[in-house]
C-alpha cells in the first residue's frame, strides 16, 4: 500500500475500539459471503462486457483511503468495467453524468444494479476498504475537493471507506462539486455513529438494508 502525505486535518478520532474490531470482522465475515455468492456471476458479467465492448473486463483505479494525522492511504480500487476504455484519454478525470455517453450498455445495468462494485470484496478483505463507510475519492479531485468543501478531508479520519455508506444510500453517485458538498454531512453523521458499538450496529444494518433495496431496484447511476 502506497501512502500520500496531504492531509492537514486536526482533529482526533471518536471510534470505539471495540466498534473497530467488530467492524473488521463484519466486513471480513460479509465480504467472504458475499464473495461466495457472486463468484457465479464473475463469468457471466465478464461475458457481458466483453461482448458489449472492447477491453478489460476488471477496471482499478487509484481512490483515497483511510486518512491518519499526518497523511491518507492511498489504494487501487477493482471495479468490473463500464466505461469504454478510452473514456477519459481526451478530457481526464471528470465526474460520471446520468446519461454519460462513456458508460457502456451493460455498464449503464452494471451501475444501476451496483453490481461493478463486486470486485470490491476483495478490497475489503485485504482491508483496504470497509463494506460500509464513505465513498473513497479519486486523488485527481482530492485536492480541488479539500479547498472547496469544510471538513472534506476529515470525513474519513480514522474510517476506512466503504463500497456503500450512509451518504451513497442517499444520494448516490457523485456527478459534480456539489453532489459532494451534500455528502459530507451524511460521512461524518456515520463516523459519529462509531462512537458506540450499539449504534454502529444499527447504522450498519439500517445501510446494508437500503443498499439491498437499491440494488434490486435498479437505483444506482
Amino acid at each position: 500500500m502506497n501512502l500520500i502525505m496531504n492531509l492537514n486535518a486536526n482533529v482526533n478520532s471518536d471510534i470505539n475500539p471495540i466498534t473497530a474490531k467488530a467492524k473488521r470482522g463484519f466486513d471480513i465475515f460479509f465480504a467472504l459471503i458475499g464473495l461466495g455468492l457472486t463468484l457465479p456471476l464473475f463469468p457471466l458479467i465478464a461475458l457481458a462486457i466483453k461482448i458489449d465492448s472492447r477491453g478489460p473486463v476488471f477496471f482499478s483505479q487509484m481512490r483515497i483511503g483511510r486518512a491518519l494525522p499526518d497523511r491518507s492511504l492511498i489504494f487501487e480500487m477493482l471495479k468490473f468495467r463500464t466505461m469504454r476504455t478510452d473514456a477519459e484519454s481526451v478530457s481526464g478525470a471528470t465526474w460520471a453524468t446520468k446519461t454519460d455517453p462513456r458508460v457502456t450498455r451493460i455498464g449503464r445495468f452494471l451501475r444501476k444494479t451496483r453490481l461493478d462494485e463486486i470486485p470490491q470484496f476483495i478490497n475489503v478483505l485485504v482491508g483496504d476498504m470497509s463494506l460500509i463507510g464513505p465513498r473513497p475519492e479519486r486523488p485527481g479531485f482530492y485536492q480541488k475537493l479539500e479547498n472547496a468543501i469544510p471538513y472534506f478531508a476529515e470525513r474519513t479520519y480514522g474510517v476506512t471507506p466503504g463500497i456503500t455508506g450512509l451518504a451513497q444510500v442517499n444520494q448516490g453517485y457523485d456527478t459534480c462539486i456539489d453532489d459532494v458538498r451534500s455528502k459530507v454531512g451524511y460521512d461524518h453523521s456515520y463516523a459519529l455513529s462509531l462512537s458506540s458499538p450499539i449504534t454502529w450496529f444499527k447504522m450498519d444494518c439500517y445501510i446494508m438494508v437500503r443498499t439491498i433495496v437499491v440494488m434490486v431496484c435498479g437505483r444506482g447511476q
